[in-house]
């Protein structure tokens, strides 16, 4: 369920932007804000919602626009890439245990 809420909140940061043809700072800036909100709402650490705001805004104001994209649509790239780059872009297999059963515990906020 919060899984859910941080991805809508996020996609509507993303829809705002994506029409755009032109973005300036301020525009990054808004949607910068909605993005951190959404992650503290998510219980994302202080510390690595700054990290990402940053890097995502310097990239953004730094990056010249891929042909095919607008603006918009360059920053919901960035945006992504830097998710993969903070949550892991490398998938991790489950070691399983070859002479019984394999135990797995899940671990989320409030015993969820």
């Amino acid at each position: 369920m919060a899984f859910d809420s941080l991805s809508s909140r996020l996609q509507m940061a993303m829809r705002r932007i994506t029409g755009k043809g032109k973005l300036n700072e301020t525009d990054i800036d808004e949607m910068m804000r909605e993005v951190r909100l959404s992650l503290l709402e998510a219980d994302v650490n202080l510390k690595v919602i700054r990290q990402f705001t940053n890097n995502v805004k310097e990239k953004a104001l730094g990056q010249k626009i891929l042909s095919g994209l607008n603006p918009g649509q360059q920053v919901v790239k960035i945006v992504f890439d830097e998710l993969k780059r903070v949550m892991g872009d490398e998938t991790v297999g489950i070691a399983y245990n070859i002479n019984g059963m394999t135990t797995i515990m899940t671990v989320g906020l409030q015993g969820s």
